[in-house]
């Protein structure tokens, strides 16, 4: 008599884990990533290329023009000046999505359901299930966001002296859209959204106190930037009408050098090139026995320095918040 064997369950070809939970769980929010990433990548790759000569060549037109009015492709200037506009506000703002997200949904949300806690007492230990909730994101931030940065960087050197209305580098949404600072405040967000989640216990507050939290974090690190690399002092004399090498500096004082080589910084105009003759100003220069002007400058060579210098500093900031983020979950789950 032959005997009857139950045949074998069939195993899932789908990956399982922590890890294949994070990315089908938050599937909206990644396919929503990858849409701004490959967006944001065609605009600066436009805005480098075809739209920087089409604006180049229409600002070559206008300058050379010398009749009343001259035809000239005013579209292509209006165009240039949007798409860099729109192409920056996406790479600078990224940030602040990833705050809003982290909080309130990839932590957030979890932990006021209790999906995170089941989890923890189930199928993965919670230090696990932290480690992978902040290392995938992690990983999407920053190969999504760091070559739209590096490109954006790129298209606005194309347009350097070839474009009339292109913003400085010392711009505040053209420096920050141009180097590693957004990446560094992406990733502080998203450890400081496991921080709120696990302290509030409440998606909506754990999201705004994320949202506030990484700005006030990203206007902090703005405030101090040009003090986290030493100055360049360009001076010149009285009769000049500016000092050399300050054209597309980041001026962070400015003021007047005695006979004795002392510097005495002040705002007013008296301490400008170009207005001693102005009224008061030739008895305050008299009686400061003034021999020229000094000014201490971040040239644009500082540029990668800087940006350097405050990823670093938000980067060690938000190590700091992922360990916090490790302490508060041992003690909630001790």
């Amino acid at each position: 008599m032959s005997t009857l064997t139950a045949p074998a369950p069939a195993r899932s070809s789908r990956p399982s884990g922590p890890s294949w939970l994070v990315l089908r769980l938050h599937r909206p929010a990644l396919l929503v990533w990858a849409v701004v990433v490959v967006v944001g990548v065609a605009l600066t790759l436009w805005l480098g290329g075809p739209l920087t000569d089409a604006s180049a060549d229409a600002w070559r037109q206008y300058n050379a023009c010398t009749q009343p009015t001259c035809p000239y492709d005013q579209d292509a200037i209006t165009t240039y000046k949007s798409v860099a506009l729109y192409a920056a506000f996406i790479v600078a703002l990224a940030p602040l999505a990833v705050a809003a997200w982290a909080g309130g949904a990839l932590f957030g949300r979890e932990v006021e359901d209790g999906t995170a806690q089941l989890a923890w007492t189930q199928s993965v230990s919670p230090a696990r299930w932290l480690a992978v909730k902040l290392a995938w994101p992690a990983a999407l931030i920053v190969v999504g966001l760091t070559p739209l940065a590096l490109l954006y960087h790129r298209a606005w050197s194309a347009g350097q002296g070839r474009i009339d209305t292109i913003k400085p580098w010392t711009d505040v949404l053209t420096y920050t859209a141009s180097g590693p600072v957004p990446v560094a405040v992406a990733l502080f967000a998203l450890a400081f959204g496991a921080v709120a989640a696990l302290r509030l216990g409440r998606a909506l507050p754990a999201l705004g106190l994320t949202g506030a939290a990484s700005f006030g974090v990203w206007s902090i690190a703005e405030a101090l930037r040009i003090r986290l690399w030493p100055t360049v002092t360009r001076v010149a004399g009285l009769d000049s009408d500016s000092i050399p090498g300050t054209n597309r500096a980041e001026t962070v004082e400015r003021g007047i050098v005695t006979s004795g080589g002392t510097h005495v910084a002040g705002d007013s105009t008296c301490y400008l090139p170009g207005y001693k003759d102005a009224p008061g100003c030739a008895t305050k220069l008299e009686q400061l026995h003034a021999t020229g002007y000094y000014a201490d400058v971040h040239p644009y060579s500082h540029f990668w320095p800087l940006q350097l210098m405050e990823s670093g500093v938000v980067l060690a900031l938000a190590a700091v918040t992922a360990f916090v983020a490790f302490w508060l979950l041992r003690r909630r789950t001790a």
